[in-house]
């Protein structure tokens, strides 16, 4: 019987993402996005994922608002999370119960790390990735890469290519097996990644919008592209845009594609309050890792029209799951 599984998720942004940092700093922004301390590439932290899951799970679920947020009783001992071992929410996202105890959760959420990132080109948008982002869908790519743009091997690529104000050298790049197969099993857009689907086709007929940067070059590639807006606060008795208040914002930009996973603990393993896991989605019992994803998917749609992260009334933070389909 296993104990865990982990189920890999990938979602486009329909609309730039902007999860902060929590603070302003002097610099070219003032409202940075989280990255990731080695890389420097932007991500979304798996705490915002597990928080917008859980909310978006108790919506679904009928279990909104008390079973989703902090879930601390109020000062009469009232609301708050259930705690019960037949609520799919708190046994699935974990609860607490201030001096009752808790339970940490059968789900538990990565970071959301950057697949795919859209750069303006002279021949139009073409979606840059790297080996330390293809790792995470379980691609290797051991060959050393230089500063160049790597394509599948076609014969109509140009000698050199523009990624927004950067110019780089195109190189074939043969190596592309492993790579197709995880891609084609990432339900991409077409006019991202175009399926192979007739057996016929030859390689040079097959095209696709995807090129391979090293791990070094993509950071720098993506953080010179990101999208920065400027907003100012406006005085409600005026109208009009208050003194001193211009602030800039950064986001990923719409079509960046992430990758994430969640890891599903076995419900079999574990009690809540001394009683056995007997929460339920769609009628089945929750016994398996599976029906764990289950309940968590249930959070899919909702990300599509609610979002993540912040400046949602400013258009930002609508994310569709790509992988798994619904």
């Amino acid at each position: 019987m296993t104990s865990y599984q982990a189920f890999t998720v990938t979602g486009m942004a329909i609309d730039p993402i902007h999860v902060g940092t929590g603070g302003a700093r002097l610099g070219r922004v003032d409202l940075t996005i989280a990255r990731d301390p080695v890389t420097r590439v932007p991500k979304v932290p798996g705490s915002s994922l597990a928080g917008v899951y859980r909310t978006y799970a108790a919506m679904a679920l009928g279990k909104y608002p008390d079973c989703a947020g902090q879930g601390q009783p109020g000062a009469s001992g009232q609301s708050g999370h259930c705690g019960k071992p037949d609520c799919p929410v708190c046994t699935v996202f974990g609860f607490a119960r201030g001096q009752g105890g808790g339970f940490a959760g059968l789900a538990a959420f990565s970071d959301a790390h950057v697949l795919l990132f859209p750069i303006a080109t002279r021949e139009g948008s073409l979606w840059v990735t790297c080996p330390g982002a293809l790792n995470l869908i379980g691609c290797e790519v051991t060959e050393p890469l230089e500063n160049k743009l790597y394509r599948e091997s076609n014969s109509d690529k140009p000698a050199s290519l523009n990624l927004g104000w950067l110019l780089l050298p195109v190189e074939q790049f043969s190596k592309w097996g492993n790579i197709k197969d995880q891609l084609d099993n990432l339900n991409l857009p077409e006019y991202i990644w175009p399926k192979s689907q007739q057996p016929q086709q030859s390689q040079q007929s097959r095209k696709n919008r995807v090129g391979l940067l090293s791990d070094k070059l993509f950071s720098h590639v993506v953080n010179s592209n990101l999208e920065v807006r400027t907003s100012v606060s406006i005085n409600p008795e005026t109208g009009a845009a208050e003194e001193k208040a211009l602030f800039s914002y950064e986001a990923l930009p719409r079509a960046t594609v992430l990758v994430w996973n969640v890891i599903c603990k076995n419900p079999n393993h574990f009690q809540v309050g001394g009683n056995p896991i007997s929460a339920s989605i769609n009628s089945t019992t929750i016994s398996q890792p599976d029906h764990v994803f289950d309940v968590a998917k249930t959070a899919h749609p909702y990300l599509e029209h609610l979002g993540i992260g912040g400046m949602g009334t400013r258009g930002m933070g609508r994310l569709r799951v790509l992988h798994p389909p619904s």
